[in-house]
């Protein structure tokens, strides 16, 4: 049988809209039904079984089995591999013979998208995973500036850490990251869309920015926004920033909240679609809320000509810089080399299909060797922070500690701050950076 894209076809996957407002959807019946079809597939395929923990956990329950096949395997391992998964797309995107063209019509993070979705009906989610993904509340809370100061010096404390871990589950030695009470949309308020601009378009461009920065920008790491704007307004690109913002709704998808995803959409896209009335294009900082504006919402609302609009305005940051270096709009005039740089690529990067434009982008300065890690990082939004999965992200992430050891590279950088930070952790003396800040550093600005 053809394997459909993978062998013998150029043909691009297709990627199914997302049904998730039926309630055959819902039902548990159907669901492991398809569970089963899947995972039989999967079994006799075998090709992912080096990325997430989903793929060992199913082929070990197969091999361990009285049938060693997937019939043998009691339905609640299924469960197991649906914990698993943290909605990475890399076996989609990367690994897969048999998605869609293909007759199998396999897809493997949707599969896992709806059995999360499914639970989250049926049981609800702990309290943990309620506080973990509500990036906005969470955030608003720590950084009021009598509370921000106390949050920090608990994270940073062995005794509070210890706390956490049997409270909340919240592993011990995770990276947690720092709160701040100045956030970007405050250091950033300059930044306004009435004002006069000159704009020069490309080709491809059209020339001014909104900055969605994002719950993490925002709020845990809002350096990253102000280095995007300082980069972007040192290559003549007017910036500004929505009235007002939410989260993309990534953290409650791959809880299979999906409607939370839904009133988070409510939010953002009414806000975005309309500055892109107005002539915008819209870049973020942070890969997964990109790939939440470019794909899940744009799959889960096929007939929203408004999630649309946003979806093909929106740019990763390196996409769009060396989109206007096409156009020859791009200053190339940089003040010092950067070495030898070991960059990660994140997962929710790589599938968004554009090359690798960070890359490209850091070796326009002169003198500058970039050494390029696609594997995961293992940290993918909140896994790598609970108590039960975090030593298996850390397996994850050996292979790239493992190349990031051996490259005794000038710099460290990944466009996931989360993930840089995972990796930074288990190699001595690595500061982890991001690429934005080191681009910034090469201009002089």
């Amino acid at each position: 049988m053809s394997s459909g894209r993978r062998e013998g076809s150029l043909e691009a996957p297709t990627r199914h809209p997302l049904d998730w407002q039926s309630e055959e959807f819902y039902d548990e019946v159907p669901l492991l039904e398809e569970l089963e079809r899947v995972f039989d597939i999967c079994h006799g395929c075998r090709r992912c079984f080096n990325l997430c923990n989903s793929f060992p956990t199913l082929f070990d329950a197969v091999d361990e089995s009285e049938t060693m096949e997937v019939d043998g395997v009691p339905k609640a391992v299924y469960w197991d591999v649906v914990d698993h998964c943290y909605l990475c797309d890399m076996c989609y995107m990367s690994k897969c013979p048999y998605v869609p063209p293909h007759e199998w019509n396999v897809d493997f993070p949707h599969l896992m998208l709806r059995a999360k979705a499914v639970r989250f009906r049926k049981e609800g989610v702990s309290t943990r995973d309620r506080i973990l993904s509500a990036t906005d509340r969470v955030g608003k809370l720590a950084g009021i500036p009598v509370v921000v100061k106390a949050v920090n010096a608990t994270n940073r404390n062995k005794t509070g850490r210890k706390l956490l871990e049997a409270t909340l589950g919240v592993h011990r030695k995770a990276p947690l990251p720092a709160y701040h009470s100045k956030t970007a949309r405050k250091r950033l308020a300059r930044l306004k869309a009435a004002s006069p601009f000159v704009v020069t378009p490309t080709e491809n461009t059209r020339g001014k920015v909104v900055l969605y920065t994002t719950c993490y920008g925002n709020r845990n790491h809002p350096a990253i926004d102000e280095d995007l704007v300082a980069v972007f307004e040192h290559n003549g690109i007017p910036m500004a920033m929505a009235e007002k913002e939410s989260c993309c709704g990534m953290p409650k998808l791959e809880l299979g909240d999906l409607e939370a995803v839904a009133k988070a959409k409510d939010i953002n896209i009414p806000v975005l679609a309309a500055m892109v009335d107005d002539g915008w294009d819209i870049v973020t900082p942070i890969p997964s809320c990109t790939l939440m504006f470019k794909q899940e919402l744009p799959l889960m609302f096929p007939g929203d000509a408004d999630v649309a609009k946003v979806r093909d305005a929106m740019y990763d940051p390196f996409e769009y810089l060396m989109l206007r270096h096409k156009g020859g709009e791009l200053n190339t005039e940089f003040t010092k080399s950067l070495g030898k740089v070991s960059y990660q690529v994140p997962c929710h990067l790589r599938v968004q299909n554009i090359g690798l434009k960070t890359r490209d982008a850091l070796q326009l300065v002169p003198d500058t060797k970039v050494e390029v890690i696609e594997r995961c990082s293992g940290h993918d939004g909140t896994y790598a922070v609970k108590k039960e999965f975090h030593e298996i992200s850390k397996k994850i992430a050996r292979p790239v500690v493992n190349k990031v050891k051996r490259a005794e590279a000038d710099h460290f950088v990944s466009d996931c701050p989360m993930a840089a930070a995972q990796i930074a952790q288990e190699v001595d003396d690595l500061d982890a950076n991001n690429p934005m800040s080191l681009l910034r550093s090469a201009y002089g600005i």
